[in-house]
C-alpha cells in the first residue's frame, strides 16, 4: 500500500544530504585553495547526478512501493535540487560574505585573466569587469545559484527520470489493491 506522504517531505532528506555534501566539497576545495579551479568543480556534477538518482530511487522504493511515473520522478528530482540549491545558496552567501570576502576578488582576477587570454580589447575587458563586479556579490551569487540549480536540476531530472521511472501494470495493481481491501 502506498505511503501517503508529500513529495516535498519525502525528498527533504535527499536534498539536505546533497546540500551537506556540497558544503563539504566546497570547504575542501576552499581549504586546498582550489575554489576557482573549474576542472575540479566539474567532478562534483557526478556527485549531483548520483545524488538525484539515488534520491529519486529512494523515494520510489520507500514511499511509492517501487513504482514511479516519469512525472513523479521528474518532480522528485526538481524538489531535491531545490532543497540542495537553497542550502548551497545560504552557504555561498556565508562563504563569500563572512568566511572569505577576498574570494570574490580572486574570481574577478581569474575572469579578467581569461578575458585577456581571449585577446579582448582593453575597453571591452573593462566593461565586462564592471558587469562582473555587480554580479559577483554574495547576495546576487546566492540568489542566482538557486535559479541555476533548479534549472540544471530540471534538465538532469528529465534525463535521470528515464532511468528511474517504473510504472506497474494497472490491471495487476488494481487486482492487488482489491485483494488487500478484502483482507
Amino acid at each position: 500500500m502506498e505511503n501517503k506522504v508529500s513529495p516535498w517531505k519525502a525528498n527533504l532528506n535527499a536534498g539536505i544530504i546533497l546540500g551537506l555534501i556540497g558544503i563539504i566539497w566546497t570547504l575542501v576545495l576552499w581549504f586546498l585553495d582550489q575554489t576557482t579551479n573549474r576542472s575540479i568543480g566539474w567532478i562534483f556534477w557526478i556527485v549531483i547526478i548520483a545524488g538525484i538518482f539515488l534520491g529519486i530511487k529512494s523515494y520510489r522504493d520507500k514511499y511509492l512501493n517501487g513504482f514511479i511515473t516519469y512525472g513523479q520522478s521528474l518532480g522528485a528530482g526538481v524538489i531535491i535540487m531545490l532543497y540542495y540549491s537553497i542550502i548551497s545558496a545560504v552557504f555561498t552567501y556565508v562563504l563569500y560574505k563572512f568566511i572569505d570576502p577576498n574570494l570574490t576578488d580572486k574570481m574577478l582576477a581569474l575572469t579578467e585573466e581569461q578575458l585577456v587570454e581571449r585577446g579582448m580589447a582593453e575597453g571591452m575587458i573593462e566593461q565586462s569587469m564592471q558587469v562582473q563586479r555587480k554580479i559577483l556579490t554574495p547576495f546576487v551569487m546566492s540568489v542566482s545559484s538557486i535559479f541555476a540549480g533548479v534549472f540544471i536540476g530540471t534538465i538532469l531530472s528529465l534525463i535521470i527520470s528515464l532511468f528511474t521511472k517504473r510504472e506497474g501494470n494497472p490491471l495487476i495493481d488494481d487486482a492487488i489493491a482489491e485483494e488487500e481491501e478484502m483482507n
